[in-house]
């Protein structure tokens, strides 16, 4: 087991998505990381490989754009055969892109993954870019049993970015249209060790990287930072619950409507589809995001 910072109390947390899909990718991600150093509709696809779709706008710059009402569905659990009509997917990093699809490729960029191998090698590779409390332990967040990464200072920034950076490339290489970095709100969760204007640091430098690499790049969550989106380059949100935590309203004005919210509740679901459902792409997904075909996976769009 990895070091254990102090209990750090009882701080409200939001579901990003299962402790045990966390727990699967993180193999997945730490092979590809040494190796590297509508209506509700349902239904399959041709998933062949990746592809280029119309639920992307071409801008100045090269980057592919979003759609603002692309159909979406949400796949970190794994990857399946998308549901008719959906137009944009978001998969984990070591997943092949979705054919025909606007990408968005995962990466949990501010926090290593969970699991004992992921820790080692972060303790033994690079045992300076975790944070860690005044008696030397590292700080994890305690939900997920994720040791938190160091984005204190310009030198470890830039560190990080060069480890990031790297997975962000594979990210274009492999096919995606887009990124979407993980945990930007780590600094909630860092004893105060991390703050709001660390975590904007970095993100604009994950922004550059991403942007060279020729993708797009998302805001995950942290309405916090939402009016800091243009200087940080976000081009997009990706939002889990914004109609339960009434964030809709914040993230629509500042995206212009590109955003994709997930919902894991059918009432907030509902209400979502009521309120948004014109102006944002949203989905229901189960908590677990599983497959198609698992027991216990959910899919609706409105």
């Amino acid at each position: 087991m990895w070091p254990t910072s102090k209990n750090r109390g009882d701080q409200p947390r939001r579901d990003r998505s299962s402790r045990a899909l966390r727990a699967g990718v993180g193999g997945a991600l730490l092979l590809a990381l040494l190796s590297s150093l509508t209506a509700c509709s349902s239904g399959g696809s041709d998933e062949a490989g990746p592809g280029r779709s119309s639920a992307a706008r071409p801008s100045e710059d090269g980057v592919r754009q979003p759609a603002a009402d692309a159909v979406f569905d949400y796949q970190l659990g794994g990857a399946y055969a998308p549901p008719a009509k959906t137009r944009a997917v978001s998969r984990d990093r070591s997943a092949d892109p979705a054919r025909g699809a606007y990408n968005i490729c995962y990466v949990n960029a501010f926090q290593a993954q969970p699991g004992t191998k992921a820790a080692r090698w972060w303790q033994r590779e690079h045992p300076d870019l975790l944070l860690r409390d005044d008696e030397g332990d590292t700080v994890i967040d305690e939900d997920w049993g994720e040791p938190l990464l160091d984005i204190s200072t310009g030198k470890k920034r830039a560190a990080l970015a060069g480890i990031v950076g790297k997975w962000i490339d594979g990210c274009a290489e492999s096919g995606f249209d887009a990124v979407e970095p993980d945990n930007l709100d780590s600094y909630e969760r860092s004893d105060g060790l991390l703050t709001a204007d660390h975590a904007a640091a970095f993100a604009r430098l994950l922004a550059e990287r991403a942007h060279r690499s020729g993708l797009a790049i998302a805001q995950k969550n942290t309405t916090d930072l939402l009016d800091e989106h243009r200087r940080i380059g976000f081009d997009f949100a990706v939002t889990e619950e914004c109609a339960r935590y009434q964030e809709c309203p914040d993230f629509a004005a500042a995206y212009d409507g590109k955003v994709f919210d997930i919902e894991y509740v059918k009432k907030d679901f509902t209400a979502a589809c009521r309120s948004w459902g014109k102006e944002l792409s949203v989905t229901l997904r189960d908590r677990d995001v599983l497959p198609a075909g698992e027991e216990g996976h959910v899919y609706e769009h409105c």
